[in-house]
């Protein structure tokens, strides 16, 4: 399995995908898609809503090649994540 380079430290993710959520996109998810994940392109601020990761990145990555992306639960704190926006099995 080959590393993905990031373009992002993680603190540097972090504090990116949360000022874009919480500046945003919150105001957007917040009432009417409780408990799912929003994937965030840190580059430009697009994002798509899925059941889970990999659900809501493949949604972003319908829009347009991306490249690290921010995963939040809606109205948790407790799921943050960064990845390369193909969270599907690795391509051989």
């Amino acid at each position: 399995m080959s590393q993905i380079d990031k373009k992002y430290s993680k603190e540097e993710a972090a504090r990116i995908g949360e000022e874009i959520y919480e500046k945003k996109i919150r105001p957007q998810v917040e009432d009417k898609y409780k408990n799912k994940v929003v994937a965030i392109d840190l580059e430009t601020g697009d994002y798509a809503v899925g059941d889970n990761a990999i659900e809501s990145s493949n949604n972003l990555s319908s829009l347009h090649k991306v490249g690290d992306v921010w995963f939040v639960r809606v109205g948790h704190k407790s799921f943050h994540r960064i990845a390369k926006a193909d969270l599907r099995e690795e391509k051989r």
